[in-house]
């Protein structure tokens, strides 16, 4: 991957892959702790993250676009142009079906009430490990995490407030410990089945043997949420992100997933948080495939070159674009894996 890292972010690498043996040094860390308060320490911009987006790609970012489907006299058009991820084409029956079940569909109001938000986005990148981080992304007004990324046991590195947790059915933590009765838990919906599990969960209902034959592995049997705490993605941020941003071909009549123009959920997140806030930081990010036995992960002993073996998506394409964010001001990178500017 062809990426420019500063002298500070080279040396965040090589410490991580020794971690188990030599953590890394104080210094480092809280290089990285201080650089995380002054980004919270500045005043808040309202309307940054928008605007900067707009500025970026004009015609190719929405600007009031619903971070959530929502229940309405009409159906959004765009919303239904593309079979999923990137729209609900052949599925308004079972989409207005969840949306009876869900009671909300916004940001909470305290939330929404706030005058100026800042989101931040963990990834799930070893690189935060060890820089102890999470007194100050909790700090954050909206702290979004993705798919089963834990909190137990790790929470002095990744914090342990959760404002969103975003995720498809696979993804979704299957150990109870990790949702909150304050999360909102917004679904990622991929294909036919994914809609019939999120009925479920929302439903405390038991999903069908037949149902969890179509899941490519184990998916949580129960999600102890009530039903105002759960969300739908807009599929048009996925469809905005891959063919408008990221700038991926459109689906061919082959099966999608080989044509690499579905984006992660790491950067449909990010997307989303610009949707969602004034203020984006990134914590957690950050592919360096140059550096095959780096540690992948926070929280298992996965190293970089697993990347190799997956054929979905484009992280290549993608670092450019949070690269290009980064040097733009439109995020603030707090651990340094994609633009360290501490």
């Amino acid at each position: 991957m062809a990426q420019t890292l500063s002298s500070c972010c080279q040396r965040q690498r090589e410490l991580s892959v020794l971690r188990a043996q030599s953590p890394p040094q104080p210094p480092q860390s809280q290089r990285a702790q201080k650089y995380a308060q002054q980004v919270l320490q500045r005043e808040c911009r309202p309307g940054f993250a928008r605007k900067s987006m707009a500025r970026l790609f004009e015609h190719r970012y929405s600007v009031d676009l619903p971070p959530f489907v929502k229940k309405g006299p009409r159906a959004s058009e765009a919303e239904y142009k593309y079979d999923p991820p990137f729209g609900f084409r052949q599925f308004s029956g079972k989409v207005q079906s969840l949306l009876e079940l869900l009671p909300e569909h916004d940001l909470p109001e305290h939330l929404k009430a706030k005058s100026c938000r800042r989101c931040v986005v963990i990834g799930s990148g070893g690189i935060l490990h060890g820089l102890e981080l999470g007194p100050a992304l909790n700090q954050f007004d909206v702290v979004i995490r993705l798919n089963s990324a834990p909190v137990e046991g790790y929470s002095e590195h990744v914090g342990n407030k959760t404002t969103i947790r975003m995720t498809y059915p696979e993804g979704a933590p299957l150990s109870d410990l990790e949702y909150y009765s304050t999360d909102l838990f917004v679904a990622v919906l991929f294909k036919s089945v994914d809609f019939n599990w999120l009925h479920a969960m929302v439903q405390n209902e038991t999903l069908p043997f037949w149902v969890r034959l179509f899941f490519w592995k184990q998916v949580a049997e129960k999600i102890p949420l009530q039903p105002k705490h759960f969300r739908i993605l807009n599929p048009v941020i996925i469809k905005e992100t891959a063919f408008d941003i990221l700038q991926y071909s459109e689906p061919q009549s082959r099966f999608w997933g080989r044509d690499k123009n579905v984006p992660t959920i790491g950067v449909i997140a990010v997307v989303l948080a610009t949707h969602l806030c004034d203020e984006v930081s990134l914590a957690g990010f950050g592919y360096d495939l140059s550096q095959p036995r780096t540690p992948l992960h926070y929280f298992d002993n996965l190293c970089m070159a697993a990347m190799n073996f997956q054929t979905m998506h484009n992280v290549t394409t993608e670092t450019r674009l949070l690269l290009r964010l980064a040097k733009e001001g439109v995020v603030k990178d707090l651990s340094g894996g994609i633009h360290c500017e501490f």
